[in-house]
């Protein structure tokens, strides 16, 4: 979990002013981890922390703040005696409105660090959290000292996405919204994208889409699902040569099959072959597009949170 500060300022342009409520500490069973947040403006709101009446209580102090102007606080809530949830745990919450001006004010930094009720000299805690993010070495979510410390917002996964039919459309809605991916989404003509492009996706448009591998960082993440067989052999023949962090190539076992034999036949190991994952997905949630979909984003953030796991333990 980061601090989105692109969500934000759109929010802000939009709205005018907002407050974001962000999950600063959890105990037990809580709705949603520590990081969580939400944008909560007099009409709407986007996020969540976890629904239900935590949720709407802190939506409607949100709102009271808003009519109020008020300055930003910390909620400390003991779900089961305070609100009647079954979680049994505790969170605590942080509030703070943002107009123009807060946005404004807040670090351009890897780390956004900042008081929470009246200002403060910045601890010499926070102040070693900021400098290891300077370094390299992100912190958690956590308020610190009065001080609410968040990760800025990065996408850290460069994600291909190679076709704008219906299983593309359906990716691109499932995916554009985690901070984690950094989409460039490709196809033939611009017709053939709906006609609105998510925030954060690069679209480009390609009449010849192969062109384009020679572009792509070599630690990207790669989906093939374009209209076109043809195309789809030729995109994965030119990602084998210029290298990759993962493929994956929609299409049946009869496909894969074939597409193997003309990999090989074009010079491709069985090694470097065997990493192209064929089908996407999980066969088992059907051929619907948002199941497919579906499933194709739960391989990729399985495989996010194995690699999570494994630098936990390393480190």
């Amino acid at each position: 979990m980061s601090f989105d500060r692109e969500a934000l300022a759109r929010a802000v342009a939009a709205h005018g002013s907002v407050v974001r409520i962000v999950v600063a500490g959890a105990s037990g069973s809580t709705p949603r981890e520590t990081g969580a947040s939400m944008l909560v403006w007099e009409s709407g709101q986007d996020g969540t922390i976890g629904g239900g009446t935590l949720e709407w209580e802190a939506t409607d102090r949100a709102r009271r703040m808003l009519a109020e102007g008020a300055a930003p606080r910390v909620v400390k809530v003991p779900l089961g005696p305070a609100l009647g949830q079954c979680c049994g745990g505790a969170v605590t919450i942080v509030l703070e409105r943002f107009d123009r001006t807060a946005l404004a004010a807040l670090p351009d930094a890897p780390v956004i660090a900042r008081p929470v009720g009246d200002p403060a000299e910045m601890p010499l805690s926070v102040r070693r959290l900021v400098q290891r993010a300077r370094e390299g070495l992100a912190p958690s979510p956590q308020l610190v000292e009065g001080w609410m410390v968040e990760p800025a917002s990065a996408p850290s996964r460069t994600l291909w996405i190679w076709g704008a039919g219906h299983v593309g459309r359906a990716l691109v809605s499932v995916l554009a919204r985690l901070p984690d991916f950094a989409i460039t989404w490709v196809d033939t003509s611009a017709d053939r994208f709906p006609p609105v492009i998510p925030e954060r996706v690069e679209q480009i448009v390609a009449a010849e889409p192969g062109r384009l591998v020679a572009h792509a960082p070599r630690d990207a993440e790669h989906l093939v699902l374009t209209f076109s067989h043809a195309l789809d052999l030729d995109l994965c023949h030119r990602l084998l040569t210029h290298g990759f962090a993962r493929l994956g190539l929609i299409g049946s076992a009869t496909k894969w099959a074939r597409f193997r034999s003309r990999l090989a036949t074009l010079g491709h190991g069985a090694a470097d072959i065997g990493r192209i994952d064929c089908p996407i997905g999980d066969p088992s949630l059907g051929k619907h597009p948002q199941a497919i979909a579906v499933g194709v984003a739960a391989a990729l953030l399985k495989a996010q949170g194995a690699a999570r796991t494994k630098k936990e333990r390393a480190g």
